[in-house]
């Protein structure tokens, strides 16, 4: 596709609003589910509403290069938040609303916030908790709800606010900002220590956006849907800035668990999910066609081999052939209705790592998922995939405009006009990030192949040496075994060990139909763990994986926890990538039981 021409040389996000805004004014901006009823937000109320907001900042005191720290669910309030923030030339800082007391405070201190929105009572509950640590923070705002401190407003109390300060005053602000200003601060979701705050100018964000939507069939007027969190800038491209550059349409999921039903309802042209989200998915229909009819899961066999031979020579720039046709009306179009993907022309995965079962189970279903690499040091993406230029588990070609090198070492370099500004506040780690000649040393290790396609190895520190000085992989071995139906995730230790083992959970919705297959009468995690027959099949299937592997790579041993790896938990991130210390620290003892 091609960008609007009225958008192209918008360089600051208020010229983009300004810009879309007007030539898509009637058009929905957002939709949001209220009292079970879909409500619209157009173009031109976007623009009035960010404006007011940023307004309204200014009346509690707001200076250009404070903070607005914000942490809430995916809603209109979330973008109004951010855009008028902006706008009077604040620097949003999202906040995983998993975030404890401590973190919230770490992130608004950190940021130099005078004022925080939050949610709801929830989220106010833990800026209350650490007001006394927070002597910068002079106000919070509620997205919803209100509260009898004077210093906390309800959202309609701050949209009243905005009358005390004129138009003129915002349009003053807006005039003096600059493509090289710092626009907002994405916080990393670290496993140790203190997230650092990521610094990504208006030039970072609304060049990779132009970049991004160049690259990939994302038309104007296109309708997404936004779950993801928004304190991540894969969901704030993707939902946020993206479609700003189209007049697009942007629906909120209600939640993580009625994202199916959602999904339905919007019928969005682009979706973007985490492997998590795409393992989740295909988990469900694994288990619905496991109890459907034997003709029904005979086609579906016959469709499925049709859709995968198909699809791969797809990505060789070769048609599919007529029975590809036949499958397509037969099975896939029932498929895509029935997930809500009727519509959707671009299907994205990104943030961690998938296996290539999950990515070939979805091609044998005329459904072609594109991995995209990135990170937010670089505004997000550094490659990009599209139906002219793909490959199963490559990460794409690097987004134009953008280099990306591989290092002697083999870690993975990116340059360009979406490389952030650094740290907030935080050289040295800018040194040690960004080097003199520019280029982002993103700590993945990587290859291209002959056709300029990134296939990610793994993380340099994630990598494992064994006691006999091997360099393992983990990431690789982890993707075969999620290939099992019935492994939900897996862990593989083994760094400084004579051999590797794995800490592997199992997918809940799989568990019946393989203890059915496996003679046993398990029913759940732990009576599966606990079951000689349940756990002799799954040796077998782990014994198919490791005939693939190199004898280095091979899990010799292995302990099945009792649950799954969780946000809640502590074991995840928000954007659901195994923490592998916590998971080490958490569960030492069943590690420990792989080496007695």
């Amino acid at each position: 596709m091609s960008v609007p021409p009225a958008t192209l040389q918008c360089s600051r996000v208020s010229e983009v609003l300004d810009t879309t805004a007007r030539a898509y004014g009637d058009q929905p901006a957002m939709r949001h589910k209220s009292d079970g009823l879909w409500q619209v937000t157009t173009w031109r109320e976007y623009r009035e509403g960010a404006r007011q907001t940023g307004r309204a900042l200014m009346a509690l005191g707001v200076q250009p290069g404070e903070g607005i720290a914000i942490i809430g669910g995916n809603c209109p309030q979330w973008f109004l938040a951010d855009i008028g923030a902006i706008l009077c030339g604040a620097v949003p800082a999202g906040i995983y609303t998993t975030s404890s007391p401590e973190q919230c405070q770490y992130i608004a201190d950190h940021c130099d916030a005078r004022v925080a929105v939050v949610e709801d009572s929830k989220q106010l509950g833990k800026f209350k908790e650490q007001w006394s640590n927070l002597p910068k923070l002079q106000h919070i705002v509620l997205m919803r709800g209100s509260d009898p401190d004077a210093r906390v407003h309800s959202w309609d109390e701050l949209r009243r606010l905005a009358d005390k300060v004129p138009e003129a005053d915002l349009d003053a602000r807006i005039a003096v900002q600059k493509p090289v200003d710092a626009c907002t601060l994405i916080y990393t979701s670290g496993t140790t220590g203190n997230p650092k705050g990521v610094l990504i100018t208006h030039d970072n964000l609304t060049w990779t956006a132009r970049q991004v939507l160049a690259s990939v069939d994302i038309r104007a007027g296109d309708q997404g849907i936004s779950y993801l969190p928004l304190s991540h800038i894969a969901e704030q491209v993707v939902s946020l800035h993206g479609p700003m550059f189209l007049g697009g349409c942007t629906w909120f999921a209600e939640s993580l668990d009625k994202l199916g039903e959602n999904l339905r309802e919007a019928r969005p042209h682009y979706f973007l999910g985490v492997p998590r989200v795409w393992e989740k998915i295909q988990a469900k229909m694994m288990a619905a066609g496991a109890t459907s009819s034997p003709l029904k899961q005979k086609i579906a066999k016959w469709a499925r081999g049709v859709g995968l031979t198909g699809g791969l020579a797809l990505q060789h720039g070769l048609q599919p052939g007529r029975e590809y046709a036949v499958a397509d009306k037969l099975v896939f179009s029932k498929v895509r209705l029935a997930l809500g993907l009727d519509r959707c022309r671009v299907q994205i995965t990104s943030a961690a790592p998938i296996g290539r079962a999950t990515l070939e189970f979805f091609l044998s279903l005329g459904i072609v998922v594109h991995e995209v690499y990135g990170m937010s040091e670089c505004t997000g993406p550094a490659t990009v995939s599209n139906h002219q230029r793909w490959a199963t588990g490559k990460a794409g070609f690097a987004m134009p405009g953008c280099e990306v090198t591989i290092a002697p070492d083999g870690e993975i370099l990116v340059r360009g006009r979406n490389v952030c500004k650094g740290y907030f506040k935080n050289e040295a780690a800018t040194r040690e990030a960004i080097d003199a000649d520019g280029w982002l040393h993103t700590g993945d290790v990587g290859e291209f192949d002959d056709k300029g396609l990134l296939q990610i190895t793994d993380r340099k520190k994630d990598l494992l040496i064994t006691a006999g000085g091997e360099n393992v992989a983990p990431q690789v071995i982890e993707g075969m075994l999620k290939a099992v139906p019935v492994i939900g995730q897996a862990v593989v230790v083994g760094d400084g060990k004579k051999y590797l083992g794995a800490l592997l959970t199992l997918d809940p919705e799989r568990i019946a139909a393989e203890a059915q297959l496996a003679g046993s009468p398990a029913t759940d995690a732990p009576t599966a763990g606990t079951c000689a027959h349940f756990r002799a099949h799954l040796q077998g299937q782990i014994d198919a994986v490791n005939a693939k592997l190199a004898q280095v790579q091979t899990i010799k041993r292995w302990v099945l926890l009792p649950g799954e790896l969780s946000i809640e938990g502590g074991e995840l991130t928000p954007t659901m990538k195994v923490k592998r210390k916590v998971v080490r620290d958490k569960y030492a003892a069943e590690i420990d039981s792989l080496y007695a």
